[in-house]
């Protein structure tokens, strides 16, 4: 995990392969957070976080070789940290864009949307939700990220189906807000992100609680039933 500062955007890479989430990459994210916002001059100061990853991936979902490796007692105790971390970035005082460098499956999907704004590549990538092809419960939370985000029919499809979004279809499905070629992806994704760096302050952070007003509480309770 590398956390960079480009004039008032942070740039926050994971850079561990598939990045997939686990108790020590979400425990990397909210220490990076953390930095982010003790970082800031003041509440009003301009600010914004662009997440991205590296090469084939943005981040393949939920380390399923720890889950399943015998060794995690109380899996939901992780799934609500997890959770937790997603409601975070869905809720915090400075805008959020995420550049989707490759696959985003999963629970790296529902990180994606945990952005106010969502760039993708044009050429490469898959965006799915294939917790159905995995013989997986999604809890109420991950339900509530995907359905209050995207549009019925894209949820639908998304969830029921594990459709594989490429980048022209997920823009079409409002699930990306653009698309940029590999070399141009993470430069735009800094340029939007300076562009509404002003926009950071308390304020802001209010009016994300009360646009995702279904979603938030749900994430943080961390509860529901899944099956692994």
């Amino acid at each position: 995990m590398e956390l960079t500062q480009h004039g008032d955007v942070f740039v926050l890479q994971m850079d561990n392969g598939e990045n997939r989430f686990n108790p020590t990459s979400v425990g990397e994210i909210e220490t990076a957070l953390d930095e982010v916002m003790s970082t800031r001059v003041d509440d009003e100061s301009p600010c914004a976080l662009v997440t991205t990853g590296t090469g084939k991936f943005f981040s393949n979902g939920i380390d399923l070789d720890w889950m399943l490796g015998g060794d995690v007692d109380d899996p939901m105790a992780f799934i609500g940290d997890m959770s937790r971390m997603w409601a975070r970035v869905m809720s915090l005082p400075i805008p959020t864009v995420a550049a989707v460098n490759g696959h985003a499956f999963a629970g790296g999907a529902m990180f994606s949307l945990a952005h106010d704004h969502v760039l993708m590549r044009a050429d490469r990538g898959y965006w799915s939700v294939n917790e159905v092809l995995l013989r997986m419960r999604l809890t109420p939370g991950m339900q509530a990220i995907l359905s209050g985000r995207l549009t019925l029919p894209t949820a639908r499809r998304a969830i029921l189906t594990a459709h594989r979004f490429a980048g022209p279809a997920a823009l079409e499905a409002g699930i990306a807000d653009a698309l940029h070629d590999e070399e141009a992806l993470l430069p735009r994704a800094i340029e939007l992100a300076q562009s509404l760096a002003p926009t950071a302050h308390p304020i802001l952070g209010i009016l994300k609680e009360d646009l995702h007003a279904s979603v938030l509480p749900l994430l943080r309770s961390g509860e529901g039933p899944a099956a692994f």
